[in-house]
């Protein structure tokens, strides 16, 4: 679907000339009845509070013209970071009991604030963002709005939910094998991952809960690749860009693509055809060396996990338990070589960049994951697709399938050099229009 403006366009054009309580009242209120149709998108709804934040936000700024980037924009928040007066729970019943009450935010909830946003609530997680399917055993499966049969993929599922939905016009995600990523593409959203520098360090932590620090990023979810840009220099100071001009972008070829879906194959395609004619220039990429990727990956992250949960594998359901307790057994000289072996693929990760400036790759060899079915074997063969990334701490934006007549579900990765993420945000940008 065409749209003249893009959704924080819209709604700073309707902000202009009506009410924000007003406007909060409907978004909220789909929120609320979403949830209790059971799509599990928030653990905790803010409703009061973002109500009266909505009535307080004209007196906060009665200047028009000095309002804020996000003013009046409701912005869903992972329940892995502190709200003030709320529990963060990392999607798990014993945290809900174990953590106390948040007295001060976390930086990226007041950053949210600081820039005029409304958070409705604190949404699902796969639990301890550890997985990528959006199931929970302690808070239900995290369903698509738009179709209840389908998971939403995670583990910043509730965050996908909320955007479908409509109750948040973005949402702040994590991503540390594929979060974001995973869910845009499944639920047809536009995603960004930033670049491991961009998130790394105790300030942007704070308030935080961290699953494997090596690889953790924050990140966004949204409907229109326009608002890419302004959402992200508004909240993560990524400064506005020019979009390269015929980028060359690296290709995975078939090798790599072995067990794509046809759906999946023809998205691919489709994307590959519509850079073409935004001047790109498409290059194979070798993507041998990308193999060891999950087994690097797998070892670090289990083992930086299990560190942050020691003591409390048995609260957990028994495939986290049992990743958490085999990261445990990982020695000090074990974990010290894979060190070693991610320092050499991130080294053949930037030879890649000295003949490309942009990859491009799909988000997962799936376009759907059906609620009630069998997804144990599922994270391996997505997390091939996503790793390779995560190791290099790259950027990434999510193109949704559906922006070139795919099928629903079917999102590429387009993925820049580390650090160049205003760059990767332009050019996003100028791809597509809103999805329907």
């Amino acid at each position: 679907m065409t749209n003249d403006l893009s959704p924080l366009a819209s709604l700073r054009h309707a902000l202009a000339s009506s009410n924000t309580y007003i406007d909060t009242i409907a978004t909220l209120a789909a929120a609320k009845a979403n949830s209790s149709a059971s799509y599990n998108t928030y653990i905790a709804l803010q409703t009061a509070e973002s109500l009266q934040r909505a009535e307080q936000l004209p007196s906060l700024y009665p200047d028009a013209n000095a309002r804020p980037a996000l003013y009046g924009t409701t912005i869903s928040i992972k329940d892995c970071f502190d709200v003030a007066g709320t529990i963060t729970t990392c999607g798990s019943r014993f945290y809900a009991e174990f953590n106390p009450v948040a007295t001060t935010n976390s930086w990226v909830a007041q950053r949210l604030l600081d820039v005029g946003a409304i958070i409705p609530g604190k949404t699902h997680l796969h639990q301890l963002a550890y997985g990528i399917t959006g199931e929970s055993v302690d808070y239900g499966d995290s369903l698509q709005p738009r179709d209840p049969t389908l998971l939403t993929g995670g583990s910043s599922s509730g965050a996908a939910a909320s955007v479908q939905e409509g109750s948040a016009l973005a949402a702040i995600g994590t991503d540390t094998g594929g979060s974001v990523r995973v869910p845009a593409a499944l639920c047809g959203l536009a995603g960004y991952r930033s670049s491991h520098g961009v998130s790394h360090g105790e300030e942007r932590w704070a308030g935080g809960a961290h699953l494997a620090p090596s690889f953790d990023t924050l990140g966004l979810l949204f409907r229109d690749l326009r608002d890419g840009p302004a959402l992200a220099n508004a909240i993560f100071d990524i400064a506005a860009s020019s979009a390269p001009s015929n980028p060359r972008i690296g290709c995975v070829g078939e090798e790599f693509l072995h067990d794509a879906e046809p759906e999946v194959l023809e998205a691919y395609s489709a994307w590959q055809q519509q850079l073409v004619r935004h001047g790109a220039i498409l290059t194979p990429i070798d993507t041998t060396f990308w193999a060891d990727s999950l087994e690097i990956f797998s070892h670090i992250q289990a083992s930086e996990a299990a560190a942050i949960h020691r003591g409390h594998y048995q609260h957990f359901e028994p495939a986290i338990a049992e990743r958490l307790a085999w990261g445990a057994s990982i020695t000090a000289d074990q974990f010290d070589a894979f060190h070693k072996r991610l320092a050499v693929f991130r080294s053949q990760m930037s030879l890649i960049f000295q003949q490309v400036d942009l990859l491009l790759l799909p988000c997962a060899p799936v376009s759907k994951l059906h609620a009630g079915h069998d997804q144990s074997r599922i994270r391996p063969t997505i997390l091939r697709y996503t790793t390779p990334i995560s190791l290099t701490g790259l950027p990434a934006v999510t193109l949704p399938g559906e922006h070139t007549g795919a099928a629903f579900g079917t999102g590429m990765q387009l993925i820049a050099a580390p650090m160049q993420d205003a760059s990767l945000l332009a050019f996003a940008a100028t791809l597509t229009t809103a999805t329907s």
